[in-house]
């Protein structure tokens, strides 16, 4: 027997829900593969530490992400809506909820007890993305996970059950704001559900599609803004029209069914170049990002001064910080074109996640006879990772 497309969306739905709920289990260097560290402003992204001060990084990201939304939106339609919202996903998997009407008090309170369990679960793995789970559950064990993180876990809660409770479907067709935006980057060649107007004299008015339809409307009467992609209506009409060994009148069309025209148009190729410049950008970021950061500033307590022997010595603060996730042995060093440059101390220990200031001395010898500051480059290098180093310019004055 064929799949049904139900069976396929289930089928996506559960892997999903097992990348959703298992990805803050995940650890990668001994972190969270993907989490946002509140208290440190850290985002744990797959490895890489990204601090408050780089997230255009992540701004990089958010542009990459609404890219390519568009570019989906305009290809295929509602689909994101249809086979990937959790909201979909959460509401296929709680298919009782819809019957609750119908049914007796002991159901009623079994259902709605069910759904609350359901939410409250939801609303903690919400929570893992910010806090460790392993935290979150080791300290609940104890004794509850703090105020402030219970506060959120329980108005999570309260919103996820009546959301799944009471709004359901209703939510996508008038709630949601990426629903009313779809509407705006659709055009006559995006993917929709539609009845096909051509075999409209074959259709038996069996109402078998009005009647599975979550949103309430009639395919047959035209493209609606609440339908959501489910595709519930087709499998309906394929089971009926499977009788009389013919296909489904209601299908997947890029745009109205026997229309003609470009699949590969001038928007969705600006749209979708613009996505995967982004995504390069991004990559490119995360890469080369260097978990060492470096502020160069003045040593007011101690002026240039002349040695004995002729050298010229400044002294600088060095703010250094390690926005890695480990301790990290940091050497420094000085260059440029004056001389042969000396740099005390030439080492630092920073903890990971640790910000120090540094006094450090930078001294020129056989400096040629001038009064004019000259242009230095002061570096730090992680000695493990022997990674990129961090080089900043400073002024060297010469008295």
């Amino acid at each position: 027997m064929k799949l049904r497309i139900h069976t396929w969306r289930r089928l996506a739905g559960i892997v999903q829900a097992v990348i959703i709920i298992g990805l803050p289990f995940l650890r990668t260097g001994g972190e969270s593969a993907l989490r946002f560290d509140i208290p440190s402003l850290t985002l744990h992204f797959f490895g890489a530490g990204i601090w408050m001060e780089d997230f255009f990084i992540v701004l990089v990201a958010v542009m990459f992400v609404t890219l390519l939304l568009a570019f989906i939106t305009l290809m295929f339609g509602r689909i994101w809506c249809g086979w990937a919202c959790p909201q979909t996903v959460l509401i296929d998997f709680t298919p009782f909820a819809d019957k609750m009407k119908s049914g007796g008090i002991i159901f009623k309170s079994g259902a709605y007890a069910l759904i609350f369990f359901i939410s409250v679960i939801v609303s903690a793995n919400l929570i893992w993305y910010f806090v460790s789970p392993y935290e979150f559950i080791g300290k609940l064990t104890e004794g509850g996970p703090g105020n402030v993180t219970l506060g959120f876990w329980v108005v999570m809660s309260g919103i996820l059950f009546l959301n799944f409770a009471m709004l359901r479907h209703t939510f996508c067709a008038t709630v949601c704001p990426y629903a009313k935006l779809q509407s705006v980057l659709f055009d006559d060649k995006t993917l929709v559900i539609s009845f096909d107007p051509r075999r409209k004299q074959e259709c038996m008015k069996c109402m078998a599609c009005v009647r599975t339809c979550p949103v309430g409307i009639d395919i047959r009467e035209g493209s609606n803004a609440a339908c959501i992609s489910c595709a519930q209506c087709i499998d309906a009409c394929t089971n009926i029209m499977e009788r009389s060994h013919k296909k489904s009148l209601i299908g997947y069309f890029f745009g109205l069914p026997g229309t003609e025209g470009r699949l590969l148009r001038r928007s969705a190729a600006i749209t979708g170049s613009a996505s995967l410049a982004f995504l390069i950008f991004f990559i490119y970021l995360v890469l080369t990002h260097v978990p060492l950061d470096m502020t160069i500033l003045p040593n007011y307590s101690y002026p240039p001064r002349i040695t004995a022997d002729g050298g010229v010595i400044n002294s600088y603060i060095l703010s250094l910080k390690n926005r890695g996730r480990s301790d990290a042995e940091i050497d420094i060093t000085a260059a440029g074109k004056e001389g042969v440059i000396k740099l005390t101390p030439d080492s630092v220990h920073l903890s990971a996640g640790g910000l120090k200031k540094l006094p450090v001395y930078v001294q020129i010898d056989n400096i040629p006879g001038k009064e004019t500051p000259v242009s230095i480059d002061i570096s730090i290098r992680s000695k493990d990772s022997g990674g990129d180093a961090v080089v900043k310019k400073a002024n060297f004055i010469i008295p």
